[in-house]
Order: structure tokens, then sequence, then C-alpha cells
């Protein structure tokens, strides 16, 4: 078991041997999955949701040689759990404001009338990964757009919205979550995430207390060389090179994709709205070429200070 991150990682990975770059987004290969990677998430994580950019560039880059597993790791039970550690809306808005700033994704930064609890959306999430598994990823898509979006995560309203947004019957969703089979799950997930890895204790700063130790924050990555079982762990938000070269060195024959084309190559590529920043991490493009490429093309619906962008 290996743990790697920050700068010292990338000192010590990157100059192992790179494979070479193939056009096109890296599906296009017909490469079997290589590379198992489970993300500790939670719909509630503005981190999490910072990260994403680096995860659909992470898709771009190396396609079908990864496979995606979603762990949940339920931040909070109720809105006191919040209140409990002194964590206010007004806090809460303080926080969104500078992690739409730093870090550049879409974030309604109003006060809201009062906190939620992430474990109905983490809920949700895992009885979609159990019943409908090809919509667990637009799911949770769904929920984080509502939610940094200003809605209330916990409100029947929103993970109704979100299942309907993602193509999944309210009714199916309800009756799913009430499945003995989703509270297990889901409470595996829990205890996996507060169980980390030994070698991740190492980056203690990328962890979290809870009454039992330390937990993965999110987005945590474990990662898996499905051919010898060999598993590293990245606990915490990272810099995308942190990800980037360690897949490859998980690897080292796989071929990457070049770049995308164009802005509207991307969102045809997803099928979903983005932020702008997300288009620029995949292109490899400073945030306003995005912005102004994007304008030609595409339609945005406001959020916070960027909004999200479909096709016209």
């Amino acid at each position: 078991m290996v743990v790697v991150g920050g700068a010292l990682a990338i000192g010590q990975w990157v100059l192992l041997h790179r494979g070479g770059a193939c056009p096109g987004p890296a599906s296009v290969a017909g490469l079997a999955a290589a590379v198992r990677i489970t993300e500790f998430t939670d719909p509630a994580c503005p981190w999490a949701y910072s990260a994403e950019p680096f995860r659909r560039r992470l898709d771009w880059l190396y396609g079908d040689s990864l496979e995606w597993d979603v762990a949940l790791v339920g931040l909070s039970d109720s809105p006191e759990h919040y209140l409990e550690m002194g964590f206010t809306p007004e806090r809460q808005s303080a926080a969104f404001r500078r992690i739409a700033h730093d870090h550049g994704m879409p974030i309604d930064t109003a006060v809201r009338p009062r906190m939620a609890a992430s474990l109905p959306a983490c809920r949700a999430v895992v009885a979609a990964r159990l019943n409908a598994p090809d919509r667990t990823r637009r799911l949770l898509r769904r929920l984080r757009v509502r939610n940094f979006s200003g809605e209330l995560l916990d409100e029947p309203a929103t993970l109704e919205g979100a299942a309907a947004d993602a193509g999944i019957a309210i009714a199916d969703l309800h009756m799913w979550m009430l499945e003995s089979a989703t509270e297990e799950a889901l409470a595996a997930d829990m205890e996996a995430a507060r169980r980390p890895m030994p070698a991740a204790l190492v980056l203690d700063d990328r962890l979290a207390n809870w009454s039992g130790g330390r937990r993965y924050t999110c987005p945590s990555y474990e990662m898996e060389r499905l051919s010898d079982g060999v598993r590293i762990s990245i606990p915490g938000f990272q810099p995308f090179a942190v990800y980037d070269v360690v897949t490859a060195n998980l690897v080292p024959g796989i071929r990457r994709a070049e770049p995308p084309a164009s802005v509207e190559e991307v969102l045809r590529w997803t099928g979903t709205p983005l932020a702008t920043k997300e288009v620029a991490v995949v292109c490899d493009i400073p945030l306003d070429v995005a912005r102004e490429e994007l304008g030609r093309v595409a339609r945005e619906q406001h959020v916070g200070a960027d909004g999200f962008w479909t096709l016209s």
C-alpha cells in the first residue's frame, strides 16, 4: 500500500515512464480497464465538487482504461451536526465564497435558511448504484449541482428533482432508498471511509476526525491496478498532477488522449452541462479563453460567479 500527495509525491513519481498520446478521448482506443478508482465523496462537500474538473480530465486522458466506483462518506446525518461544531449558514456562505474564488466552480454563496444533512442524498446515490448503476454518476452530479445552486440537499424536492434530472422514476428511488440492501451498502461505504488505508495516515492533514479516529475527507481516491492488486491511497483534495502522475505510473504503457480540439467537443463528450472550469481543465486552456470560446457555441445557466454551459 502506498500513499501519495502534494509536491513530494510529484517529485517522486514524475520521472517514471509515461505512455504516448492518442488522438481523441482515450476510450476510443478500446482498452480494457486497467485501474479501478474508488472515489470517497459526498454530494455536500465543496472540495469534492471543486475536484470534478480533475476527475473529468482523468476520464478524458485515460478513458476506458479507468473503472470508477463511488463510495459515500456520509458527512452529516442532521443539520444539527454542523451547528454543534459551530458551522452556521453564515460560516458556510463565507467558506463557499472562498472556495469558489480559489477553485473556480459555480457556487451560490447566499446564506442558506438553515444547514442541511447530506445522509439522505448519500442514501439516494447508493440506492441508484445498487439498482440503476448506469445513472449513479448522473444522480450524484445533479445532487451536487442543485446543492451548490442554493437548494437544500435534504429537502424532498431536491432529491426528487435530481432523480428526475437523472432519468430515475421518483417512486422507484423512494422504494430503493427504503430497502435493507441500500442501508447495508451505505453503512459499508461509511465504514470504509472511516477506515482509511494505513498509509493514508502519513498525510494526516488530508484526513478528518470522527468519534472513532480518522476518516477520509472528500474527495479521496483509492486506486488499484487490476493486474496485480497494487493499491495507492490519495487522501483529500489534491492538485491534478498528483492524480495524473499516479495513474500514469500504475499503468506506464497506457496511451493518453490528446487534448480536445474544441470546447464544443468536450460538451458533446460529457452530454451534461459543464462549468467553465471543467471545460478549461479538460482542454488544458486558461479559464478566460474557455469562457470566451464557450460563449460562441453554448448557452449558460448562471450560478454564483460562473455557471453551467449547454450547447446552443
